[in-house]
């Protein structure tokens, strides 16, 4: 692995698609060989949430916005403890990063956590191909690690797939903690990590929230031995299909509030008894518009699936925990955004409301979990002076 920065750019790299294209550039980052999923990513900014969210396990991403790493790195904005994706691919990095926050270069990052990059391809190119070909398989290779093609190819269509992967438990913490409530205590929420961005504990905290935050294994038990007034299910990598669902079926049955977002749409989709399936190329980026079909508003969303929920548009449907439906919809090809039961305080969002690089169109739904907890400890008040008076 090269130390130096400045020394990767002149070192050859390829980047190899399992179909069989190829896009030749220079090294950027660590030098060596890297698989994942490749998929593309729309956002102008953020480049550094991106990189940190863990819901980019075992992914490569290319970025759509030809300059990336600007601004640098700096210690504020990272989403986790560690960069998560598994290789990363822009066109023209950053030869000086300028911003006042800024601690060190993004290639020299890259380079300290071990993440194989390439830089000086056609992005727009492999964008293209992806939209048209779907999201697949990739490697990229640099410096001892470049061989013949063949050689490569085989290398890379040997590589784990991301239909069927089970890596929740691979991001997520091992240890319970606790994120404190900014402010007065309002409430308490179980927030189940499946591959947990920072920012999303904080949105809640912001909101008189303490949040704890348990491991993707937690057991029905250990949800409720914190008492809490929510429940939360957090993003994560994967694909829903590997999930077990003892503990959010657990929480339904008993109808403590519950909120999803993203990996946690999905769960709770499957939960209800609708279907998921794997999206050709995704949704990943900051622009994607997302119709609330309660409001018909339009919001402008932050997105990171592969995955989606086969629910029906038209209608509402029956499940084991009362009438569901479709609560938002993506405008771009009607995927399914959002669910909400109708006869109990559960719903989620395929988005991200908690995005730290914006926009912010969707924050309000912390709100509505607000609400129904605070409606759930109203209607409990009330059940308890009715008992006391009879």
């Amino acid at each position: 692995m090269t130390t130096s920065a400045l020394g990767t750019a002149k070192i050859p790299a390829v980047l190899v698609l399992e179909d069989g294209r190829t896009f030749r550039g220079r090294a950027y980052g660590a030098v060596g060989e890297t698989f994942g999923e490749a998929v593309f990513s729309t956002g102008m900014t953020g480049y550094q949430e991106t990189l940190t969210d863990p819901s980019y396990h075992r992914q490569v991403v290319v970025m759509t916005a030809p300059h990336i790493g600007n601004t640098g790195v700096n210690d504020e904005d990272a989403e986790s403890s560690r960069i998560w994706v598994a290789g990363f691919v822009v066109r023209d990095p950053a030869r000086v990063p300028s911003n006042w926050r800024s601690r060190r270069s993004l290639d020299a990052e890259l380079i300290t956590q071990g993440v194989v990059g390439i830089s000086g391809i056609d992005t727009r190119a492999l964008t293209r191909h992806l939209r048209e070909r779907g999201a697949m398989r990739v490697g990229i290779f640099s410096g001892a690690a470049v061989a013949d093609a063949d050689t490569l190819l085989a290398k890379v269509q040997t590589s784990p797939q991301m239909k069927g992967a089970d890596l929740s438990a691979e991001v997520a913490t091992t240890e319970t903690y606790v994120v404190p409530a900014i402010g007065e205590k309002m409430f308490t929420v179980a927030a189940i990590d499946l591959g947990i961005k920072g920012m999303t504990p904080q949105r809640m905290a912001e909101r008189g929230i303490e949040v704890h935050v348990l491991p993707a294994t937690a057991s029905l038990e250990d949800v409720y031995a914190v008492q809490p007034d929510g429940v939360f299910l957090s993003n994560g990598p994967g694909d829903p299909a590997t999930v077990d669902l003892t503990v959010i079926k657990g929480v339904l049955d008993r109808k403590t509030p519950l909120f999803g977002i993203c990996f946690g749409n999905q769960i709770l989709g499957r939960a209800l008894g609708f279907g998921t399936y794997k999206l050709k190329y995704g949704h990943r980026g900051i622009n994607q518009p997302v119709q609330d079909r309660a409001t018909r508003k339009v919001e402008v969303t932050a997105h990171n699936h592969g995955f989606a929920v086969d629910a029906p548009l038209d209608r509402v449907s029956d499940t084991p925990y009362g009438r569901a439906e479709v609560s938002h919809v993506c405008l771009n090809d009607n995927v399914v955004e959002g669910l909400r039961l109708l006869d109990q305080p559960a719903f989620s969002v395929q988005y991200h409301p908690e995005a730290a690089a914006g926009p912010h169109d969707a924050a309000y739904l912390f709100d509505r979990f607000v609400e129904l907890m605070r409606d759930e400890q109203n209607k409990h008040s009330t059940q308890l002076m009715e008992g006391q008076r009879a």
